[in-house]
């Protein structure tokens, strides 16, 4: 799937956050290795240490469904402000996808993009864990 048409996908989600602390919604679509695409936005919590993010929702949903290869990741706020994955997004991220993922994050009409390596350099790994 092209960029321009995966961020239309996360833009698709903001409607659907439930912001009513930050007022920031944020919409994420994840390509998977099949050309699966599985969407998230932000869920907020009073207890603010309890809030999903988009990308996590994504992810969640992705591997619900037994996804665990991803190609491609977009996402945006309703801001257009650029908005990149978290920290921890981020290394949810480099568990199942390579440092080399695409990550697409809208600017306005625009898109800067990113690799998860880039984004994450020197990322925790299973093989740090053995």
């Amino acid at each position: 799937m092209d960029p321009e048409t995966l961020l239309d996908r996360a833009r698709d989600t903001l409607d659907d956050a439930y912001v009513p602390y930050s007022e920031y919604p944020v919409g994420a679509a994840l390509e998977t290795a099949d050309g699966s695409v599985f969407v998230g936005c932000n869920i907020e919590n009073a207890n603010y240490s309890n809030a999903l993010h988009a990308e996590e929702v994504a992810v969640a949903e992705a591997i619900k469904q037994g996804h665990t290869e991803f190609a491609q990741l977009a996402v945006v706020s309703a801001r257009g402000d650029g908005v990149t994955p978290c920290g921890m997004c981020r290394q949810t991220l480099a568990e199942f996808a390579a440092e080399s993922l695409p990550v697409y994050c809208g600017e306005g009409e625009a898109y800067a993009e990113y690799t998860l390596g880039e984004l994450l350099p020197n990322s925790i790994n299973r093989g740090m864990l053995e």
